[in-house]
């Protein structure tokens, strides 16, 4: 046997990833904040390396919204072992497997009814495409190839994949550079938190205009997430789907930040009773340990796809539905159905409401809210990540804000004492704004 590799000291790890890694968002070189090394994760706690000494923090992001369940629960490290132990990947050109059909039945029978074809992808970016692909070889299938716009509302982020990134904010968001470069796409004004008639209307009257070139609305229900955690009233999802079926343009949710229980409901779909064209669903699908994505449409959409010119849906990701992947994905949507999700998810909601109260009087703070298993601080002034990171470590909380939001996710296995320790913290973090 070849001997054991030894491993690397954190100051080894750091001394690479300075030299050589890429972090999302980051500037080479000029990073305020050196990337803290992570050595375990375990529940909702993450150990890492402080001062060359490791040190314990709660994960209250939840490792960017996937990991619901926290780190290496025993259910889905056994449901990957067993996989690992049968098959751990087969193309799926021409070849099916026990973890794609279980995981494919388990989305169907769980998301809004009528969505009944799955298509699995490796992120939630890359689901975003094939929705958008979807819907536009749905249009040119029925000969009507000038429908090849989106419509959406400001304030989105869908991913940081071309097509993602031109209905995400053209001018808020982190997309801007490529304005110019990107598709042209038709925006409507950010929607609000509260329910406005008047809102609806407008938003109608535009769709209405450009219906002949729209082949899609896409948004994010209920929750919009990286563009700037904004939260609006349900009832736009029911005038999104009246709107889109008068004027003949499919609709479609970008679930993947929003799925599986995070705003309270199972789907934020299910605030409204509303079923999309399209759905993409992404990050706690498989509990954080791998990366899965799956786009869902209705049998219309599929079967005229399907009898087009194309004959095909023209997409093929290389690890699409990976057995592993697949496999701990219907250990965590069973994990998370066979429990109360929906009183955990609430108690999560009142501890945040409860302890981020106090950041309403902060005079650097200008909204307080929360949605689900969401919490968010808004400040008048962009959040200071090295200012920000160490406050919260000092109080065991990892934190990521971004631009002027102080916001958290947590896993749903946090306690009431550990909820309260992630407000705490965010509550300081506001504080030093």
């Amino acid at each position: 046997m070849p001997p054991a590799r030894a491993g690397l000291t954190p100051g080894q790890i750091s001394a690479i990833d300075a030299a050589h890694l890429w972090h999302p968002y980051s500037t080479i070189g000029r990073e305020a904040v050196p990337p803290v090394v992570a050595v375990a994760a375990r529940g909702a706690w993450l150990t890492l390396i402080r001062d060359g000494a490791p040190i314990q923090a709660l994960d209250a992001m939840s490792s960017w919204w996937t990991a619901i369940h926290g780190h290496g629960h025993p259910d889905l490290d056994a449901a990957l072992a067993s996989q690992l132990a049968t098959m751990n990947h087969v193309m799926f050109g021409g070849l099916t497997h026990e973890p794609a059909a279980r995981l494919a039945q388990l989305l169907v029978d769980i998301t809004p009814a009528g969505l009944e074809t799955v298509f699995f992808s490796d992120s939630g970016s890359v689901s975003v495409e094939v929705a958008v692909k979807m819907a536009l070889q749905y249009w040119r299938s029925l000969a009507r190839p000038g429908k090849h716009r989106l419509m959406t509302w400001r304030g989105g982020y869908h991913g940081d994949t071309f097509t993602p990134m031109s209905v995400c904010d053209p001018d808020g968001g982190m997309h801007s550079l490529w304005t110019d470069i990107l598709a042209r796409q038709v925006f409507a004004p950010q929607v609000p938190r509260d329910y406005d008639a008047a809102y609806s209307a407008a938003f109608e009257a535009q769709l209405a205009r450009h219906a002949d070139e729209l082949a899609a609305v896409v948004v994010e229900p209920v929750v919009q997430g990286a563009g700037g955690m904004r939260f609006h009233d349900p009832r736009y999802l029911r005038d999104l789907r009246d709107a889109c079926d008068r004027h003949d343009v499919l609709l479609i949710f970008d679930e993947i930040a929003t799925g599986f229980g995070r705003t309270g409901e199972l789907f934020a779909a299910d605030h409204a009773g509303v079923r999309p064209d399209i759905m993409c669903v992404g990050k706690a699908l498989t509990g954080g340990y791998l990366s899965l994505a799956a786009t869902l449409c209705t049998a219309r959409i599929a079967h005229t796809i399907s009898s087009g010119e194309a004959g095909a849906l023209m997409h093929g990701p290389t690890f699409m539905a990976n057995p592993l992947a697949c496999a701990v994905s219907v250990a965590s949507v069973e994990l998370l159905l066979g429990q109360d999700w929906r009183s955990r998810v609430a108690g999560i909601g009142a501890g945040l409401a409860d302890g981020l109260e106090a950041a309403r009087a902060l005079p650097g703070v200008i909204d307080v809210r929360v949605c689900g298993a969401i919490g968010v601080i808004e400040c008048a002034r962009p959040v200071d990540l090295a200012v920000a990171t160490p406050a919260a470590l000092d109080r065991g909380v990892w934190l990521r804000p971004f631009r002027n939001l102080v916001y958290a996710m947590p896993p749903y296995v946090c306690s009431t004492d550990e909820i309260a320790q992630i407000t705490s913290a965010m509550v300081e973090v506001a504080r030093r704004v």
